[in-house]
């Protein structure tokens, strides 16, 4: 019997903490809601260097960091200013790092791995290239800076701003192919790590925040070119494009051609409801005000369900019917939302489901054999429009 009631006590204590004190706790602390949305304590791979691409298959990259400033930063006095360091890969499209392999200093990997691409036609690189093999007969620390951007700057180059979700870092895993698949087919690719996230500084992210983060980097882009600006935003980082879109839109700023959306979500609301580590959670009766409205109160709110409709550009949603942590029901409810909302006149929006069947889940439809066709039409569609 005295067995029976420990086992009973410590059920019930057990209950109290995971069903009553874990979310009074979640409610009343910011730390604690930024860390479960933005999950930037988790890392991998650990012996990552970002500094140096090439050692996850990215040759032909430059690694740099950018100041962003921010108000909400303590000042510096050594500089009197207020910013945010946030780290960037710039990544070469193949043909060109092709062009370029022997002022790069490529391996031989790197040569023999660019052997059997498929030539992209590029009139203008054709006409630039002998003057900027001239200026740089080797690239090196000095002057890496000045050629990459001086290759960004080639008349018709087309540039994807990528966004990741939340974890890890510009570095991992999927987010690897998905550039190398976007290089493959001729686009320059600009990554970052937002604040908290990499190497970037190690400040807790917000809503705003990881919004101005991205804002900078599109700022960086545009004052070096005019060339077209296509946005890759993934599961997080769909939020974070059409909040930012959502401005650009404000300030007439039609830099950007279209973005492409991969496992979007409607808002931080309706994903936190629908995540699977929600589910032990969502049938309480103090749910809603224990966890779900105090991150809207607290501005962590990622409206893409509001936004989409505050932008003209074309858009392509991406989704796996088998993403359990954005659910599919998300991702087509925003087109859904996107149908009914949008101008008529505005940019169209495309919808294209990826059977569960395939396994690609949350990360992984960049694997998918048709996906590289889908790209290369809406960007070859929009890449001259303004909506």
């Amino acid at each position: 019997m005295r067995i029976s009631l420990v086992t009973v006590q410590i059920c019930l204590l057990a209950f109290s903490l995971v069903f009553i004190v874990f979310p009074l706790v979640f409610r009343y602390s910011v730390t604690l809601q930024r860390g479960i949305l933005f999950l930037t304590f988790i890392t991998y791979p650990r012996d990552l260097d970002l500094s140096n691409p090439a050692s996850v298959g990215l040759y032909a990259t430059r690694s740099f960091h950018l100041n962003v400033p921010d108000a909400d930063v303590e000042e510096d006095d050594a500089e009197n200013k207020r910013y945010v360091r946030i780290g960037l890969w710039h990544v070469l499209p193949k043909h060109v790092a092709k062009r370029f392999s022997k002022e790069l200093q490529l391996s031989e990997e790197a040569q023999e791995d660019l052997q059997n691409i498929t030539e992209v036609s590029d009139e203008n690189l054709d006409k630039l290239e002998g003057a900027i093999k001239t200026s740089f007969p080797v690239v090196n620390p000095e002057n890496q800076q000045l050629f990459y951007e001086r290759l960004l700057k080639v008349p018709g180059n087309t540039i994807v701003l990528y966004l990741h979700g939340n974890t890890a870092s510009r570095g991992s895993g999927h987010r690897l192919d998905v550039y190398k698949l976007l290089r493959k087919l001729g686009y320059h690719v600009i990554s970052f790590d937002y604040r908290g996230y990499g190497d970037s500084d190690p400040i807790s992210p917000t809503e705003e925040g990881v919004v101005r983060d991205a804002m900078a980097v599109y700022n960086y882009i545009r004052n070096l070119t005019s060339n077209p600006v296509f946005i890759w935003g993934h599961s997080l980082g769909t939020g974070v494009a059409t909040n930012m879109l959502s401005q650009l839109n404000y300030l007439n700023d039609k830099g950007i051609k279209g973005v492409i959306l991969e496992a979007p979500f409607t808002n931080i609301k309706d994903e936190i409801r629908m995540h699977p580590f929600a589910r032990p959670f969502k049938h309480l009766p103090w749910f809603d005000h224990t966890i779900a409205r105090p991150m809207y109160l607290n501005s962590l709110r990622f409206e893409s369900d509001q936004h989409i409709s505050e932008f003209r550009q074309p858009i392509m949603i991406l989704h796996a019917e088998d993403d359990y942590v954005v659910p599919f029901q998300l991702g087509y409810k925003l087109y859904r939302i996107a149908l009914d909302t949008r101008g008529k006149s505005w940019g169209p929006v495309e919808f294209h489901r990826f059977e569960g069947s395939r396994k690609y889940g949350h990360k992984y439809i960049c694997y998918a054999p048709e996906l590289p066709d889908l790209i290369q039409k809406f960007i070859n569609n929009y890449y001259k429009d303004i909506f």
